[in-house]
């Protein structure tokens, strides 16, 4: 048995696709099953209601080998510790109580950074209360996702721009949920492994932003620039879109971290290395959702 947290967000539903078609019996938390396709709802075990919920997840992991653990976003929360490690605990304590073998997990770089890093402090914080049970478990630890760009479609439609705090020169490995998703997936129906390990998923490339543009321009047929903002001013943008103010100060904690180098600290592998390039990812889902 396999448990899919998640199962309709960004890399949760892609896990669970890889699954499908597994032979696996496969288990999903979900707070709204209706958000499900019906064709997979009729292939899956459902456990309604929220993963931060200590009945609900003894129901999930009851008898189940692995579990693919991703935090929600919760960007209303009052603390980025409440967001990450407290919503954990009731999982962690299912993880002992049922016996669970095995947790794969989405985390980030930044092991080791010498100072906070918002959103990224909370991931790693969370890596650690769940190897405090004794699971084996891995931590896909990731730069930023190519996907994040899809919050700026309509920047990018209208304007022919997109934004950051972090500088365009600046170049860095990225990935795409997809190939998150993949080695998930295979771990997930590998029984073989034990112990605890972070595994980085890299991409196959580092690019800038201003690196980014001239691609986008090219797949897009039509100038695309990028454009740095003050963090202060990121910052107001986030608590403008309804993010609480510890999220939105945890938020850009982790972009000034980032621009002062925290994804170029793993350096990349062939085993880290995933095939997703960001000129791909351009033509197969930016440009369709651009297009829409």
């Amino acid at each position: 048995m396999i448990v899919v947290t998640t199962p309709t967000g960004t890399i949760g539903h892609q896990v669970l696709e890889n699954l499908l078609n597994s032979g696996e019996s496969i288990r999903v938390i979900v707070r709204d099953p209706s958000r499900l396709p019906s064709q997979t709802r009729e292939r899956v075990e459902v456990v309604q209601g929220s993963q931060g919920d200590i009945d609900v997840v003894n129901r999930a992991f009851q008898g189940a080998d692995a579990v693919f653990w991703v935090l929600p976003p919760d960007f209303q929360s009052a603390s980025v510790e409440a967001a990450y490690v407290d919503f954990t605990r009731p999982a962690c304590d299912a993880f002992q109580s049922q016996g669970v073998k095995r947790v794969v997990g989405v985390s980030a770089l930044g092991r080791g950074w010498p100072r906070n890093t918002g959103l990224v402090s909370g991931s790693l914080a969370m890596d650690d209360l769940i190897a405090s049970t004794g699971v084996s478990y891995r931590a896909l630890t990731m730069p930023s996702f190519m996907d994040n760009l899809l919050g700026q479609v309509e920047a990018i439609k209208s304007q022919g721009m997109f934004f950051s705090p972090i500088a365009g020169d600046l170049k860095a490995p990225t990935c795409a949920s997809r190939d998150i998703a993949a080695v998930a997936a295979k771990l997930l129906l590998d029984p073989s492994w034990s112990g605890q390990e972070s595994i980085a998923v890299l991409g196959p490339e580092d690019l800038s932003y201003n690196d980014m543009a001239q691609i986008l321009s090219e797949v897009l047929g039509k100038t695309v620039r990028f454009q740095q903002i003050p963090g202060e001013a990121f910052k107001a943008r986030m608590t403008g879109f309804g993010m609480s103010e510890a999220m939105a100060q945890g938020m850009l904690d982790m972009m000034v971290a980032k621009n002062e180098g925290l994804d170029n600290t793993e350096p990349r592998t062939p085993q880290s290395t995933t095939p997703t390039s960001f000129r791909q990812w351009s033509e197969e889902v930016l440009k369709p959702a651009i297009r829409s």
